[in-house]
């Protein structure tokens, strides 16, 4: 029988996650941890957890973490890592913190090539504080403030994180994944791994953005979310955007 260690990573703390029936972010979690601690780096890793359904992420993680400020992940990151080169620093945060609030510091975090990783949790709404409009609800998404859906004309479109990241010559590593199939699940899990390495390997900045289902604000059941994450797929592909390895 194999030992408890195998299956499940030390660096998630043994809890019942508070997250809704569907919700994606107990999978992101889950390949976090184990990418942690497969690369050797957990007595160095420092993370930043953003406001929002993941404002939780040290109460999941055996590891040091901060709560920043709303949006403010990624100047927080800078900080830590500009302070201490020798942690290995990573920012969780939802698209209404990284994308809207936080855009500013996400971006010239980004643009600055800051050796950090920064994981963008994608489900098209706010949705701890009631799922209204974030900056990727998709056009004709329905939404708390949108409840005709998103009209390009009078809300604008949705913003494309990883197209814009990529970009950016201080951005080692982008990518956009999802975890709604096995397969998936599996690239998730790689794309965060070369996400760190681009940050151990002093390559520069690291970004991975998860669609992540929301069954609750998106008014589905878990498996109907499941189907819904492929809808989305049309508007935010999945593929890695850059790669400098």
């Amino acid at each position: 029988m194999p030992k408890k260690a195998q299956i499940f990573p030390s660096v998630l703390r043994e809890r019942p996650f508070h997250y809704c029936p569907g919700c994606h972010h107990g999978i992101a979690h889950r390949l976090l941890a184990e990418v942690i601690e497969e690369l050797g780096i957990r007595e160095r890793a420092y993370g930043l957890a953003s406001i929002g359904c993941a404002c939780f992420l040290y109460y999941y993680f055996d590891v040091d973490i901060c709560e920043a400020p709303h949006g403010r992940s990624c100047a927080a990151a800078t900080g830590a890592k500009r302070a201490r080169p020798d942690l290995v620093v990573f920012t969780y945060q939802g698209d209404g913190d990284f994308a809207a609030i936080g855009l500013g510091e996400s971006l010239h975090a980004a643009a600055r090539g800051e050796r950090i990783t920064a994981i963008m949790i994608n489900n098209t709404v706010y949705g701890m504080t009631g799922g209204q409009l974030s900056p990727t609800t998709v056009v004709g998404q329905r939404t708390t403030t949108t409840p005709q859906g998103r009209d390009p004309q009078h809300y604008g479109h949705p913003m494309q994180i990883a197209e814009i990241l990529a970009s950016f010559p201080g951005v080692a590593f982008c990518a956009r994944v999802a975890v709604n199939t096995p397969k998936r699940v599996l690239e998730a899990k790689e794309a965060l791994r070369k996400a760190f390495l681009a940050q151990l390997e002093d390559r520069g900045f690291g970004y991975v953005e998860f669609l992540s289902a929301c069954p609750i604000n998106w008014k589905t059941d878990p498996v109907e979310a499941l189907e819904k994450v492929d809808e989305l797929v049309e508007t935010f592909p999945l593929k890695i955007f850059k790669d400098l390895s």
